[in-house]
């Protein structure tokens, strides 16, 4: 081997010898313990950033590692590849979106090779191929038949620019996420997916998900949003009609002072049909943020319908009013306002002079004492609170009932009984269980994304398209303008005819929401390639993923999703399994700090800190021009946000390894890393010392075989270093995913290393030990090096193939044992002794320690206590 290290030689010799013998090619192995590794595959944004890179990494180390344990690993590779990104880019660049996306695709694929991650390339898959596409439009025919899927009017949140249907995690202070464009409210045909037909199982099951982060699986719980309540009938005075609401709170019933309804409810369009005010309010609603963080902070406002209910129990008449704060979509589109007790009701009664009434007793919930006098048997009891009548309105606990009638005195569970009891004796309300869950809305009004297959007849309606002709291929070389879905105007895709009865139809335009394209690509990379099913026995295998890696930002919506799919893929008799994803981890970002230079086209280009220096003014610029640069503090590195860290230029000034050791060193996974120019200095400074200890070791020949029981204390100072840091490195790799610590440790074993200055025969076996060990360990992190090395050191097969070193039980026995010596209790020295030595024999070296001497100062010794292996304690 070369006695310097050079990154750019080692690695191309490293990938060269993996890609010739397709080493990560995954085979299906009947009754072999397999290990499926995957991280959320990327965007085809054009270039890696280095968020990409430390996810891409991690999975790639987890994925060595277990090939060492004896695992059969799966760790494949694609790219989520429709999307408005594309077609933006399109737009600006004047080309077709797949002429962009694909051209991306190439580009990251290079990328992650230059990386060395372990990827089988033969699974690799887009969303945007038709080879994929085809069994998304099959199996949504599938869940058709099933009832799973339906088509109504909805009202969703327009971007008039995009041209397109945005949930509302994409509507920003009321403007579109992307185009920046007032979102405006309009009601379309959609196509919905049962989702909520799986509420309890996905609510069930996310519960026992153990190895998920806790933070994961609430917020699913809470975007699922079980609520136990009654439905409550207010009848509308004057008409044969009810008005129905939804509580979890029917304990508060007396409290209702109005009634809130949807500026879409059919009450509020009736009033508006009369009242020019009522109109304006309804027209002005529509356009309005009807995202849940907007509702909470923003002005609450409405108006009177010239409507009154009955209250089911008291007979009186309360007011309706239509509300900014109510969405036709989550229930019935009315909600009884109790502004006695609620903040957001209490805020619309102060504003429009409506009664507040108290019927929950103010108090500390609770409350515990812990005098042991007053309250022996530590018990929680509540504790009453005199309260001003202004202060009771923020009474939300549990307190008795007041000013209701003959349920006065009952707590929440009481008189939830006992208020049901009575409504539904009357046939007024019944118990129900509501989800916060909503049906999925999967048609997206734009171009780039999976055609919905679906045809549509003046006589037969909406029609599937047969299994026989799918796919319903995506017309490639359209150039979208930017105004509304180009599919629209192209005649040959649009005018069909009908599958049923043959006569002409029009073909659906609207495109898959691209969640839908991601909620199974991990079925499909374990039956790539299948052309007779969405998914084939070979899923039985590899199937649940072992470890998935991803964002925190998808803790809700694409796991969701995917665990929805699952389901329904288990449902629709598909190998699937019930949870697709056994154990998550979610990589913390990149953050860095640095300078950019503005772009003519008014971008960001990143500058490296070395190539800039400071004026007198204060102000940064170009060493080499002068041209003037921003600085910027810490932030996320990401394509979107042009402010990242090349990666490409890291690595061709350090090498993939220097940037994989980096990312797994400073950092653990979990947790937000912060780049560093000097900390991927210090990794390339790393990997040339383990280089060079290795280079020194093989320049002096073969070595002799370990001889265990002929070794002096040195050497068996170092195997027991050695296997002690070999017991830490293990358990950090499969236990901890505390990468950073392992690595740690192996520069604890470096530096030992590095002052082992012993040529003898045994000396030599000592050393190929531990580099042996070294290089096995440090293989999963510095793959490209490790491969180089492992050869170096005399083997003929790669060291991706080795096995995981496991530590010696014998070796990490000390023939001395290290033990500390109190005096009445306070450490006054430290001792080394033998292993097994008599009792006597430990007092009478601690006896002797100079140390210990000094602090008896000859005062006599009543009591003398050995702790065996630990301490010698003298009571003086």
């Amino acid at each position: 081997m070369k006695a310097d290290y050079s990154p750019v030689e080692v690695e191309s010799s490293a990938q060269a010898f993996w890609a010739a013998n397709q080493c990560f090619k995954a085979v299906e192995k009947p009754g072999a313990d397999k290990f499926y590794c995957l991280s959320m595959f990327p965007y085809p944004s054009g270039k890696l950033h280095m968020g990409h890179v430390r996810n891409y990494t991690i999975g790639d180390v987890i994925s060595r590692y277990q090939r060492m344990k004896g695992k059969n690993v799966l760790q494949p590779i694609g790219f989520d590849a429709f999307g408005l990104p594309a077609e933006n880019a399109a737009i600006k660049n004047k080309v077709p979106p797949a002429e962009w996306t694909y051209s991306n695709i190439d580009t990251m694929c290079g990328q992650l090779k230059q990386l060395g991650i372990g990827y089988d390339w033969d699974r690799k898959l887009a969303t945007c191929e038709p080879d994929y596409y085809r069994w998304q439009q099959w199996f949504f025919t599938e869940l058709l038949k099933r009832g799973l899927i339906y088509r109504r009017n909805s009202r969703v949140n327009w971007d008039p620019v995009d041209q397109t249907v945005l949930a509302n995690e994409q509507v920003i202070d009321g403007r579109g996420w992307r185009s920046g464009a007032i979102v405006e409210q309009r009601e379309i045909p959609q196509w919905f997916l049962k989702i909520t037909a799986y509420a309890d199982e996905l609510l069930a099951e996310v519960k026992q998900l153990e190895h998920w982060p806790e933070a994961v699986r609430r917020m699913q719980e809470n975007w699922i949003g079980r609520s136990e309540g009654l439905e409550i009938d207010f009848t509308v005075a004057g008409r044969d009609e009810k008005l129905t609401v939804f509580t979890t709170r029917p304990d508060t019933l007396y409290g209702v002072t109005f009634v809130s309804v949807a500026a879409q409810h059919p009450l509020a369009l009736e009033a508006a049909a009369r009242d020019a005010t009522v109109a304006a309010f309804v027209e002005e609603a529509s356009r309005g943020d009807v995202t849940e963080a907007a509702m909470e902070t923003m002005e609450k406002r409405g108006v009177a319908l010239g409507v009154d209910v009955i209250h089911p129990l008291t007979g009186e008449r309360i007011p309706v009013y239509a509300a900014n704060f109510v969405l036709m979509s989550y229930g019935s589109g009315a909600v009884m306002a109790v502004p006695g007790h609620d903040q957001r009701d209490w805020e619309f009664a102060t504003k429009y002079n409506l009664p507040i009434k108290q019927v929950v007793e103010a108090e500390i919930q609770y409350a515990h004492l812990k005098n042991p006098v007053s309250n022996p048997q530590n018990t929680n009891f509540y504790l009453y609170v005199p309260t001003q009548w202004k202060d009771w309105y923020a009474t939300k606990g549990v307190g008795p009932l007041v000013n209701s009638a003959e349920f006065d005195g009952l707590r929440f569970h009481d008189a939830f009984d006992g208020i049901a009891a009575k409504l539904e004796a009357q046939n007024a309300g019944r118990r129900r269980i509501n989800y916060r869950l909503r049906d999925w809305g999967v048609s997206r009004q734009r171009y780039w994304g999976c055609p919905i297959p679906i045809i549509y007849c003046a006589d037969c309606d909406a029609v599937p398209v047969p299994a026989d002709q799918l796919p319903v291929r995506l017309p490639e070389d359209l150039v979208p303008d930017g105004r509304g879905n180009p599919l629209l105007k192209l005649g040959s895709f649009v005018n069909v005819p009908c599958p049923q009865c043959g006569k002409p139809a029009r073909r659906e335009t609207d495109t898959f929401d691209t969640f839908v394209d991601s909620s199974w690509y991990y079925a499909r990379f374990a039956s790539a390639g299948s052309h007779t099913g969405m998914v084939d026995e070979r899923a039985a295998y590899w199937l649940p993923v072992d470890q998935y890696i991803g964002g925190i930002e998808h803790a809700i919506l694409h796991l969701l999703y995917a665990r929805f799919f699952s389901k329904l893929m288990r449902d629709c008799g598909l190998p699937a399994v019930a949870e697709p994803f056994k154990r998550l981890l979610t990589q913390g970002m990149v953050l860095a700090e640095g300078f950019y230079r503005t772009t003519e086209a008014g971008g960001r280009d990143w500058i490296n800190p070395k190539d800039v220096e400071r004026a007198a003014d204060g102000s940064y610029t170009l060493k080499s021009s002068g041209e003037p640069v921003t600085a910027v503090g810490l932030g996320t590195m990401s394509k979107s946000k042009n402010n990242g860290v090349d990666p490409a230029a890291i690595i061709e000034s350090h090498g993939a390894d220097a940037v994989r050791l980096f990312m797994m060193f400073t950092a653990p996974p979990e947790q937000t890393l912060e780049w560093s120019d000097a900390g991927i200095d210090g990794a390339l400074r790393f990997l040339k010392r383990v280089w060079k200890l290795v280079a020194d070791h093989a320049a002096l020949g073969a070595i002799e075989p370990l001889d265990r029981a002929a070794l002096n204390a040195a050497q068996k100072d170092i195997r027991r270093k050695l296997h002690d840091q070999l017991a830490k490195i293990s358990d950090d790799f499969g236990r901890r995913h505390n990468y950073n610590t392992a690595v740690a440790a192996c520069m604890e074993l470096v530096n030992a290393l590095a002052k082992f200055d012993d040529r003898s025969p045994q000396g030599r076996a000592v050393l190929g030990e531990a580099l042996s060990a070294l290089v096995r360990v440090l293989s999963p992190i510095v793959p490209h090096a490790a491969h180089e090395l492992w050869l170096a050191l005399g083997n003929t097969s790669p060291v991706i193939d080795a096995e995981w070193p496991e530590p010696e039980a014998d070796a990490r026995v000390s023939d001395n044992i290290a033990m500390v010596v109190q005096i009445n209790g306070k450490l006054r020295g430290q001792i080394s002794v033998p292993a097994g030595l008599a009792q006597d024999a430990i007092i009478a070296v601690a006896l002797a320690d100079e140390g210990v001497q000094r602090f008896l100062a000859g005062a006599p010794i009543k009591k003398q206590v050995v702790v065996p292996g630990k301490l010698v304690n003298f009571v003086v």
